[in-house]
């Protein structure tokens, strides 16, 4: 979930920067500081989109710069439990695929992709389902959920659990290839009780 705060904090602006316009001295500051960066409460920092009240500076002995403490306001995403998310798929391996989801990168389990019976193939790569024959390859566009947050510090270091078992998730063409699927079931159950009967027959 993508959200919008305003904090204050304490912003340096190095000797070169003194010399040009503060606000736009702060902000390029703020900038370096914040964005890419997780923080636990907020989650990552997606951009810095303005800089507010800016408050007196200060000197501190033997540092060149000047402290102002000054309001920020800040893009970030977080993710949210049960949160419907919609991605690409960076990478596919026989233990799941990952789902890029906004600055973070999600884990489907190959338990969590669909409801059937699923094959990893390796030449594609990608999963293929057995019954209604959905596949899912990297660059496939994917919608899940989220069932799992682990936020730790770093980008690299945090972990989010995705399931795409639930009506309406995965690809867009999965629901038609169900319908195909479940078309084809009565017409096989019907002609192994014809074959049945023709051996009866005999």
């Amino acid at each position: 979930m993508y959200m919008k705060y305003t904090i204050t904090d304490t912003i340096r602006v190095p000797p070169a920067d003194l010399g040009g316009k503060l606000e736009e001295s702060i902000f390029k500051q703020a900038r370096s500081v914040y964005e890419g960066v997780l923080d636990e409460d907020l989650g990552v920092v997606i951009a810095v989109t303005e800089v507010g009240k800016i408050g007196d500076g200060r000197i501190v002995p033997g540092d060149g710069a000047a402290y102002y403490e000054a309001d920020v306001g800040l893009l970030t995403y977080r993710p949210k439990m049960h949160e419907l998310v919609e991605g690409e798929v960076s990478e596919v391996t026989e233990f799941g695929a990952f789902v890029k989801t906004g600055p973070l990168e999600g884990l489907v389990h190959v338990s969590q992709i669909m409801d059937d019976y699923i094959n990893y193939d390796a030449k594609l790569p990608g999963f293929v389902g057995k019954e209604t024959k959905k596949r899912l390859t990297t660059k496939d566009v994917v919608k899940a959920r989220i069932v799992t947050i682990s936020l730790k510090g770093t980008i690299s270091s945090s972990k989010i659990g995705l399931t795409m078992r639930q009506e309406g998730l995965g690809k867009d063409d999965w629901p038609k290839k169900e319908e195909k699927a479940a078309k084809k079931a009565p017409q096989k159950k019907e002609e192994k009780e014809k074959d049945k009967g023709k051996k009866g027959e005999k």
